[in-house]
């Protein structure tokens, strides 16, 4: 995994399930998801590797792997994200606009990395600890 990663907020998604949702055709048929922005990060090297982390009601629930970017007409950027979701610590984050970068140090780890995750806290209510300050 690379030392560096991107976050984007999961705009017009009331959650993670309705980012699940909209995803989903296009995870099921296996097809890359190609996020447009203004420009490409200037970092882009460094991201090799890297995931989008992405937040929702203010904190982190899923990543996406990067697979690269290419170049869209009219000047813009693609951010072109393997057709998985990996769900993460729900952990908080401010909302912020287009897309940031994320050390490694600084990234939640996945859920369901090891077997000692299978008797954690289920998502949904560590996110709602998380959200309450208790996490």
């Amino acid at each position: 995994m690379s030392d560096l990663h991107i976050t984007k907020i999961a705009f017009g998604c009331d959650g993670f399930d309705d980012l699940r949702a909209r995803l989903l055709p296009r995870i099921e048929r296996g097809e890359p998801i190609v996020l447009t922005t203004r420009y490409k990060p200037k970092r882009f090297e460094e991201l090799a590797g890297g995931s989008l982390y992405w937040i929702s009601q203010h904190r982190f629930g899923l990543r996406q792997p990067l697979i690269g970017f290419e170049d869209i007409e009219g000047g813009r950027c693609g951010i072109v994200l393997a057709p998985t979701l990996i769900p993460v610590e729900p952990r908080p984050r401010r909302a912020h606009q287009g897309w940031r970068y994320l050390t490694a140090a600084d990234a939640p780890r996945d859920i369901g990395e090891n077997a000692a995750d299978a008797d954690a806290i289920p998502a949904a209510l560590q996110a709602e600890l998380a959200t309450l300050g208790l996490l």
